[in-house]
């Protein structure tokens, strides 16, 4: 049989790897070994070829695999093209379509024919150009074009399905899945045998490797420690465990697990740990000054202190008004935080959602979802907020709850304090009206904020006018 050009030159790839292989074998024997000259003979490119072909029965290319689940496992492993799956949303091999890794199981010793099989020549390996019998490739097998045929019908048997039916073992994973709709009954069952689906774990774990150990994903991490601009993208994995298959001998599970060194990329599949909010809504409740309010901390130890304190019957002394108005500003100042963790927490118009807000009062409404003025069709809203009626409202309803805090132990606090609890409030620069002034400065409002007169103020006017 004549050979042509291309016929050469696949015959000279073949040679070439052959070649390779006694080299490594060579390389770790002294010169006087006698085992070189059986070395030597055995890779003899005929010789070797012709051996391969005997061998390729020892294994079989497989997409689905079984040793990966039990390495002692001897059931059916299968091959099934990507493409000929089911399309579904969920991840699976179905998604690799065309451009998937086929993997080889069997005898770890015959793994090395199906690395003489992927050698390529013009971009196409040797297996696929034998699957489609592409007589360049038949013909470099061997000058005869007899024995060329038989080596070629060994090799591709390789892809071909074992002879019989599919079988599992006692040492492969079964799980009867449920497809009927009563759980009780026995008919109502799949038995399943699952396999490992080795390209979509080989492309999996070239991907994480990319994205893990890539030099795009090195400068994303190197940036977000430095805490500086990157116009990449970091991708992160977090609670990745790794399985390792077949311990110190991968080659033992598969050609692609070998190649991965046994390493497989397990995503965390994890149930969510969940946390409660630090940030506590005011839900179903008319009023943030209740459990809300007084749920926090801070309120709580400074309200202790406060009673204590005022319980103590002080002097009524300049250290007496300052210590008492001291602990009122704590309080002042966990009302902001409120106000701005509710503000930061929240989408604006969170209080229309009246399922669970409905029951908030106007003014606290108006105090804690400001921005819902910006929102369309909310001009109501919007009006309402700057006609700043609100505020003092607000103030008497803090007032309210801090004699009510107080009341219990101090029965003498009544409308002279609550005045003087309103008054603060209305009049804390740092807090409360500081956040008046900056969402006002957000809604292009005026900046003069009207303060509301007291009680004893309007009196005052009343009887003067009299």
């Amino acid at each position: 049989m004549t050979m042509n050009k291309r016929s050469s030159r696949w015959r000279a790839a073949m040679a070439l790897f052959i070649q390779e292989r006694l080299q490594a074998k060579l390389d770790k024997l002294v010169e006087e070994d006698p085992k070189r000259q059986e070395l030597l003979a055995q890779h003899q490119p005929s010789t070797w070829i012709e051996d391969a072909a005997r061998r390729a029965a020892q294994i079989q290319v497989v997409t689905h695999a079984l040793k990966p689940v039990h390495p002692d496992a001897r059931g059916s492993s299968l091959y099934v093209e990507p493409a000929s799956l089911p399309a579904l949303r969920e991840v699976g091999s179905h998604v690799l379509e065309g451009d998937f890794a086929g993997d080889v199981v069997g005898n770890a010793a015959a793994l090395d024919v199906y690395k003489f099989l992927k050698i390529e020549v013009d971009g196409l390996s040797l297996l696929a150009a034998l699957v489609t019998d592409h007589e360049d490739a038949r013909q470099a097998l061997h000058d005869d074009a007899k024995q060329a045929g038989r080596l070629r019908d060994a090799f591709v048997a390789l892809t071909q399905p074992r002879a019989g039916q599919p079988a599992s073992h006692t040492r492969a994973k079964q799980l009867y899945w449920l497809t009927g709709g009563d759980a009780c009954v026995d008919a109502g069952y799949e038995l399943l045998a699952p396999l490992h689906a080795t390209p979509l774990a080989h492309a999996v774990h070239a991907q994480l490797q990319e994205d893990r150990f890539g030099d795009a994903n090195k400068m994303a991490r190197q940036a977000r420690r430095d805490r500086a601009l990157h116009d990449g993208v970091f991708r992160d994995y977090p609670g990745l465990a790794v399985q390792k298959l077949g311990g110190t001998k991968p080659q033992n599970i598969s050609q692609l697990n070998s190649e991965r060194v046994g390493v497989n990329y397990l995503l965390a599949s994890l149930p969510p740990a969940w946390r409660s909010s630090e940030i506590r809504l005011p839900v179903h409740t008319d009023s943030v000054f209740g459990k809300l309010f007084i749920g926090r901390s801070e309120v709580r130890k400074t309200m202790r202190e406060l009673r204590a304190f005022l319980a103590s019957d002080p002097e009524p002394t300049m250290e007496t008004r300052l210590r008492r108005e001291a602990m009122i500003d704590v309080l002042l100042d966990e009302m902001a935080c409120l106000a701005g963790e509710l503000r930061h927490a929240l989408a604006p118009g969170w209080t229309r959602d009246t399922d669970r807000f409905g029951r908030l009062v106007e003014e606290e409404q108006l105090w804690l979802d400001p921005l819902r003025a910006e929102l369309p069709a909310e001009a109501d809203f919007a009006g309402r907020w700057l006609l700043m009626e609100w505020p003092a409202k607000v103030g008497r309803r803090f007032a309210n709850w801090l004699n009510a805090q107080l009341s219990s132990q101090l029965p003498v606090v009544g409308d002279i304090e609550a005045r003087e609890w309103k008054r603060e409030l209305l009049t804390d620069e740092d807090g409360f009206v500081q956040q008046l002034r900056d969402v006002r400065k957000q809604l292009h409002a005026p900046g003069y904020i009207p303060i509301r007169k007291t009680h004893a103020e309007q009196v005052a006017e009343k009887e003067g006018e009299a």
